[in-house]
C-alpha cells in the first residue's frame, strides 16, 4: 500500500514549469510576467496525499516583452524515502493580455521536467499547459499580484508504456518590492479520486522591475 501512494504520489509531481512543474513544488506562475532577468529561491510542502516531505528549488527566469523563459530544478524527500527526487526543467509564459496600462493579465503556459529514478521508482518526465488570470494591485512601494492558474499535466515513466494525465490548479500571490519580492502558492492536483496539495513559498530578486512597477 505504501508503495502504491507513492506512485501515486509521484505521479502528482513529476515536475515540469510556469515558472514551474518541478517535483514537490507548485506550478509557479506570474501572468503579469515582466522584463529582464528574475532568480526565485523555492521552498514546497506537499500534503500527505502528495508524499509529504520538503522540497527546495531554484528557477532562472528571462523576460522578453510579452514572452516569459524559465529553467530550474528542485529537489524533494518525501517523508520515510531513503533518497531524495532531483527535477530538472524548464517552461515558457506567454502573456495574451494585460502590463503596465492594464490591471489584470491573462497568459498561456506550457513546461516540461524530467526527474531520475531514485526509491526503486523509475524515471519520469512530466509535461503541463495551461494558462493564468491575475490582477494587480499596486499600493504604494509594493506590487501585488494574485492569480488563478488552470493547467493540465501528463506523466510518462520511463518503462511503462503509456502516459496519465491529472488537472490541476493553482492560486497564488507575486509581491515585489522593487527588485525584492516574495511568492506563495497552493497548489491542487486530482489523484486517484482524490487530490494532493502543495503548499509553495519563497523569494525572488529581478535584475529589471517588472512591468506595471
Amino acid at each position: 500500500m505504501k508503495r502504491i501512494m507513492m506512485v501515486l504520489a509521484l505521479a502528482a509531481f513529476a515536475a515540469a514549469p510556469a515558472a514551474a512543474q518541478w517535483l514537490g513544488m507548485p506550478v509557479w506562475n506570474s501572468p503579469k510576467g515582466g522584463t529582464g532577468v528574475t532568480i526565485n529561491g523555492d521552498f514546497g510542502m506537499p500534503n500527505a496525499n502528495g508524499g509529504k516531505g520538503t522540497a527546495f528549488g531554484f528557477r532562472g527566469s528571462l523576460g522578453l516583452a510579452n514572452l516569459q523563459l524559465t529553467a530550474g530544478l528542485s529537489n524533494w524527500k518525501p517523508d520515510g524515502a531513503a533518497e531524495s527526487f532531483t527535477s530538472v526543467g524548464g517552461n515558457a509564459a506567454f502573456r495574451i493580455i494585460g502590463g503596465s496600462l492594464l490591471p489584470i493579465a491573462l497568459n498561456l503556459q506550457v513546461g516540461a521536467a524530467t526527474t531520475g529514478a531514485a526509491n526503486a521508482f523509475p524515471s519520469q518526465t512530466r509535461l503541463t499547459a495551461g494558462g493564468g488570470v491575475a490582477v494587480s494591485v499596486p499600493t504604494p512601494g509594493i506590487s501585488i499580484e494574485p492569480y488563478l492558474s488552470l493547467t493540465n499535466r501528463w506523466y510518462k515513466f520511463s518503462g511503462v508504456s503509456g502516459t496519465t494525465s491529472n488537472f490541476g490548479w493553482t492560486i497564488g500571490a507575486n509581491a515585489n518590492f522593487g527588485m525584492l519580492g516574495f511568492h506563495v502558492a497552493y497548489d491542487s492536483e486530482s489523484i486517484g479520486g482524490g487530490s494532493a496539495g502543495i503548499i509553495g513559498i519563497g523569494a525572488h530578486i529581478a535584475l529589471k522591475a517588472p512591468i506595471g512597477m
